[in-house]
């Protein structure tokens, strides 16, 4: 809103943005110093932070000229005028002087700062063997581990399971191998018992026949007596 307050009133109304960053604890980028040929320019663009940007979509005809400018009642606000707001100021300073020492440190500090804090909340290392990763290698390496644990322990229950089959396939050959000695010994109790039954039967045969040997014998003898008398 630098289009619609006085130049004091903006001052102050950029101080009081400073101070509140300053109490949040909020550092902004500023244009760099340590170059002896942008030094001059950077320290006064640095003064004016934060810059005020007056925008339009809109080109205003001033004078001879067309100009992109906001339309007022009372008058015209020029964008690209240094009296009227900073944008000739934030776009000479950003992108024809500054534009590399933002990429950079963007690059070395801000993402850096990002990508550290990212990865301590992931419980990832940043670096391996004193070599440097991004968030995007790192997660890959992770993954990439992950991949192989889960492999490897797929492989070790895989083994797990072979061992667990060979060990009931023991269990069901040595219980097969007791039944059948079971079935043997049943067999064999079978035999014995069918011999000694036969052997049993054959003796009372043996008896039998020898009983009616003798009752027809006592019976002739009997016969033979009763004649005589």
């Amino acid at each position: 809103k630098s289009d619609t307050i006085s130049k004091n009133e903006l001052q102050r109304f950029k101080q009081n943005i400073l101070n509140e960053l300053n109490v949040a604890g909020v550092k902004i980028y500023r244009f760099p110093t340590d170059d002896e040929t942008l030094a001059e320019d950077n320290l006064k663009a640095n003064n004016l932070l934060p810059l005020a940007v007056v925008g339009s979509n809109e080109t205003v005809k001033v004078g001879t000229q067309y100009v992109r400018a906001r339309q007022y009642p009372w008058g015209v606000v020029q964008v690209e005028n240094e009296n009227h707001c900073d944008f000739k100021k934030l776009r000479e300073s950003v992108i024809e002087k500054n534009m590399l020492d933002l990429i950079e440190t963007t690059h070395s500090k801000h993402y850096e700062i990002f990508r550290r804090t990212r990865l301590a909340e992931l419980g990832l290392t940043d670096s391996i063997d004193g070599k440097q990763f991004s968030i995007s290698d790192t997660l890959e390496m992770k993954h990439n581990d992950l991949r192989k644990e889960l492999e490897k322990r797929e492989q070790q229950l895989k083994e797990a399971f072979i061992q667990k089959v060979k060990d009931k396939e023991i269990e069901l050959k040595d219980a097969e191998k007791q039944i059948n000695e079971e079935l043997t010994n049943i067999k064999k109790q079978y035999k014995d018992q069918k011999d000694k039954c036969d052997e049993k039967w054959r003796i009372l045969e043996q008896e039998i026949n020898f009983f009616e040997q003798r009752k027809r014998t006592n019976v002739g003898t009997i016969k033979k007596g009763n004649k005589k008398k």
